[in-house]
């Protein structure tokens, strides 16, 4: 007998997807239909699975409402960057571009400055409040800033991402005990951590809420996400938003164009100069895409 049901996936691995259902769990492969029309289950897709003799089957992806190639999740309610100012160090462009991107699909940012009992981490803290993230400071050795993210959290499926080292699941174990998830030092020479996360998995902290606990990444991994359209990306960085159409010219890069309002809010400290910084290289990159090279 074949029972249908629908259900979300909650890990990945290896071809492999464990899907929470009304029934409870269900380890499930993909349909071969699924590969031949290009598509691939995500941690935190919604889908249609099939179970017979106690092995299930993905059958459909239900749609989604986001997704993404790093962190690799879909349906997103919420990103929580995690960044620091000590061992290791946060470079902002490694914020700005995850925050772009996760702007781009309109999924909220909050960062979560960890660490804070080794370094408070002024500079990131004025940065990113000045650009209007919601900014946490936090230690998962401490406590600080635990209660004040499990607020954030709730109700909500988010995804934990950032740097290698940074301490995400440090910090999913002070938001719940009970996972004990492994944790790795970070590596003195390297400044980075030994990816003690190896797969996107989703972890239930209470009703309705999940998060995803994701690899770690360094600058040079940021070469495998997502690039954006250079001309969506002044709309990625919210706080250009007050100054986008007051520029002379209604076609405006805000690189070097004359009355660029964008630049001149920069000029008089109103935007940070490390984000419009960051807006130019990935404006760069951008340039260099063509749209055939993304389907478009």
């Amino acid at each position: 007998m074949t029972n249908k049901m629908t259900g979300r996936i909650l890990r990945s691995l290896s071809g492999f997807y464990e899907v929470k259902t009304d029934r409870g769990m269900v380890t499930c492969r993909g349909r071969g239909s699924l590969r031949r029309t290009g598509e691939s289950p995500l941690t935190g897709d919604l889908v249609e699975i099939t179970v017979e003799k106690g092995k299930g089957m993905v059958e459909r992806i239900l749609p989604r409402k986001n997704s993404f190639v790093r962190p690799a999740v879909a349906n997103m309610d919420a990103l929580v960057i995690f960044a620091a100012n000590v061992n290791p160090v946060t470079e902002p462009f490694l914020i700005d571009r995850v925050a772009a991107i996760a702007g781009d699909q309109e999924v909220p940012v909050y960062l979560c400055v960890n660490k804070c009992d080794l370094d408070p981490a002024v500079d990131l803290m004025r940065i990113y409040r000045n650009a209007g993230f919601p900014v946490i400071r936090a230690s998962a050795e401490t406590g600080e800033g635990v209660d004040a993210l499990r607020a954030l959290l709730q109700g909500k499926l988010t995804a934990f991402t950032g740097n290698s080292g940074v301490g995400k699941s440090s910090m999913l174990n002070a938001l719940c005990p009970e996972l004990g998830l492994a944790t790795g030092e970070v590596s003195e020479k390297l400044g980075r951590g030994r990816h003690t996360t190896r797969h996107v998995e989703l972890f239930c902290l209470g009703e309705d809420t999940y998060v995803a606990d994701t690899p770690g990444f360094s600058s040079f991994d940021t070469d495998q996400m997502e690039v954006l359209l250079k001309e969506n990306l002044q709309y990625a960085f919210p706080d250009f938003g007050p100054y986008l159409g007051a520029c002379q010219f209604h076609d405006c890069t805000h690189r070097r164009e004359p009355g660029c309002a964008v630049r001149a809010a920069v000029e008089d400290g109103r935007l940070e100069l490390t984000r419009y910084d960051s807006y130019l290289r990935l404006y760069e990159r951008s340039s260099q895409i063509k749209l055939w090279e993304i389907g478009r």
